[in-house]
């Protein structure tokens, strides 16, 4: 009797203990909110094939019917996949377009290979951790090709590590009860080769929130502030902000957005959105997300 007693009590300790442990749900149902990343890896042996596109501006100087209101113009197409390699660790690579644009009409790095890593450290828990944290990094590397005779353009390349732009950043999200989740993504970006008068290392703080209409209709929002000297409202550079909506098929995720950014990755988006909202200068896009067992 007293056996079966300490024994019943070491299974109620694990139990406890367990429950402690029981981790928060999915805050965010796809590993991107709108321009910025969430917190969520893919499942291992998932892999996740992504398309996104983002059209011209809706209204403005470059916008209206002339254009179909954007849609006639591609600013940037990403096409790539990535894969679950451990619960904790995702990897991919793309192909991008890319989309920035300076202020004075300067393009940024374009025909990208963008890889893509990302590692859940931390699980926010019922009772225990009150955060999910994780840690991603982006290396973009330009394929375009060389142009001669010209040092003021990026696309002179006088090196070739002046092909390469990194970002990294910390991801800290929380769920809030069953519909609302925010995050913070404070980051860094480092661009090799800069336009007159650029830094080629700015840090960044963004932010991201999702709340769930139905059981398959969530909307998103986030934007991310440059820390610069040189990128401010005076210079013609704007703040990057998505709103987005997104749907759960069952089969894939898919998201419709507008955004002031032109380009889809970090390297594109932080250092290099000039575009207004308050001019029209904003853009429909579109993110599909389809996952595979491998």
């Amino acid at each position: 009797m007293k056996l079966n007693l300490t024994l019943l009590c070491f299974l109620l300790t694990l139990t406890g203990l367990s429950a402690q442990r029981e981790r928060v749900s999915r805050g965010f149902k796809d590993t991107r909110a709108v321009n910025v990343h969430s917190v969520e890896t893919l499942p291992r042996g998932k892999l996740d094939v992504r398309i996104s596109h983002r059209f011209g501006d809706l209204f403005g100087d470059g916008g209206g019917w002339q254009t179909f209101y954007g849609l006639e113009n591609a600013e940037d197409v990403a096409i790539g996949a990535e894969y679950g390699i451990t619960n904790r660790l995702t990897a991919g690579l793309y192909r991008a377009k890319g989309g920035g644009v300076t202020p004075s009409g300067q393009t940024g790095l374009r025909r990208n290979l963008n890889a893509v890593v990302k590692v859940r450290v931390l699980h926010q828990e019922e009772t225990g951790n009150p955060v999910s944290v994780a840690l991603v990094g982006n290396a973009t590397f330009s394929t375009e090709q060389k142009i001669e005779g010209n040092g003021n353009l990026i696309q002179s390349f006088p090196r070739f590590n002046h092909r390469l732009a990194f970002n990294g950043s910390v991801v800290v999200a929380r769920k809030f009860g069953e519909k609302l989740s925010l995050q913070l993504v404070p980051g860094v970006t480092h661009r090799n080769l800069v336009p007159f008068a650029g830094e080629n290392t700015l840090v960044s703080l963004g932010g991201a929130v999702r709340y769930q209409l139905t059981r398959v209709l969530a909307v998103l929002a986030d934007a991310t502030v440059p820390f610069s000297s040189t990128i401010t409202a005076k210079n013609g550079y704007a703040i990057p902000v998505g709103l987005g909506l997104e749907w759960d098929t069952g089969g894939h995720v898919f998201q419709l957005n507008f955004t002031n950014a032109t380009g889809i990755f970090e390297t594109d988006y932080i250092p290099y959105t000039s575009d207004s909202w308050a001019d029209g200068e904003f853009r429909m896009g579109f993110t599909i997300s389809r996952w595979f067992n491998l």
